[in-house]
């Protein structure tokens, strides 16, 4: 396969839904019931094959496996999707942050 090939692409892409439900449930050592509850919890949103199925993807199932991480440590399904999420939330905005000092830091050092 080349770096071209479309196959090769997607089997690239951390956003390719390509696990079905049992498959994700599989990988992360749960059940299709763990991963329908975040989902209820709009933790993760899956994607829907044509004939309806539940398609995830890498970067969802690293979100699940965090959110599983929390559970196995006794917390609330419902708890367990918002702290997963304020800490998404956190690292974007430490992320815009170190943006806004680099490029602060450039500005700063080119100016006479």
């Amino acid at each position: 396969m080349t770096a071209d090939n479309p196959l090769s692409d997607r089997l690239d892409d951390d956003d390719y839904p390509a696990y079905t439900m049992g498959r994700a449930a599989e990988m992360l050592g749960t059940t299709p019931g763990f991963l329908r509850a975040i989902g209820e919890a709009r933790l993760i949103t899956p994607l829907r094959s044509q004939g309806g199925h539940r398609r995830y993807s890498r970067y969802q199932l690293r979100i699940a496996a965090r959110a599983r991480e929390l559970v196995d440590q006794g917390m609330p399904v419902e708890a367990a999707c918002r702290i997963v999420i304020l800490e998404d939330q956190l690292e974007e905005a430490q992320r815009i942050n170190e943006e806004f000092r680099r490029a602060a830091a450039e500005q700063h050092n080119s100016s006479p």
